[in-house]
């Protein structure tokens, strides 16, 4: 992978974290520093956390698959980039209500926002990731991005009105990106390897 498609899937999976982000400071209404520091710090560190989680266990038992491992990896990022693509178009009615100032909201809200991080860390030793030092980098890219865009995003909401989620599309933008980086991989392996 190179660093351009490490960054655009970083990109592709803070893309939650900044929905969500939004929703968070739009409910906070004004900058609060404690809670939007622990919610961006707690999406920074599950979205690194759980790439690192999924390759390491992808990494026993990926020998076993090496012949159609870019089809599984191109099938994962697929189904997030499609899933999340769903999700854009959702009613705001249809998001539930939740309190950003409570840990156990932001620990579940860090938590459901990188199940697709961890399905990225299983493509990772798909796509023959096979030492610490080359997950290393792209782990600390995925949490610092996703610490950033978590930023940036309940600030926005604090800031600015209701209407901004809907307008930005983030999660549309962050399938459509996740999408492309799975058909890449996959026509690279078919056709430019050899």
């Amino acid at each position: 992978m190179s660093g351009i498609e490490l960054w655009l899937l970083a990109i592709g999976l803070a893309m939650d974290c900044f929905a969500v982000s939004i929703a968070s400071g739009i409910i906070l209404k004004r900058v609060e520093w404690r809670p939007m520091l622990i919610m961006a710090f707690s999406f920074g560190l599950f979205q690194a956390a759980m790439p690192l989680i999924g390759w390491m266990g992808a990494g026993m038992f990926s020998y076993l698959i090496q012949e159609f491992d870019h089809w599984i990896a191109f099938a994962i990022l697929a189904f997030l980039g499609f899933r999340m693509i769903k999700e854009s178009f959702k009613n705001e009615e249809q998001k539930h209500d939740y309190n950003p100032r409570n840990l156990k909201v932001v620990l579940a809200l860090a938590v459901a926002t990188s199940i697709d991080a961890l399905a990225i860390g299983i493509s990772f030793a798909f796509l023959g990731m096979d030492t610490y030092g080359e997950i290393a980098s792209s782990v600390l890219i995925i949490g610092a991005v996703s610490f950033l865009f978590s930023m940036v995003g309940l600030m926005l909401g604090a800031r600015c009105h209701h209407g901004i989620a809907r307008r930005l599309r983030v999660e549309l933008l962050g399938g459509i990106i996740l999408i492309l980086i799975g058909t890449k991989i996959v026509i690279e392996h078919l056709f430019l390897e050899g």
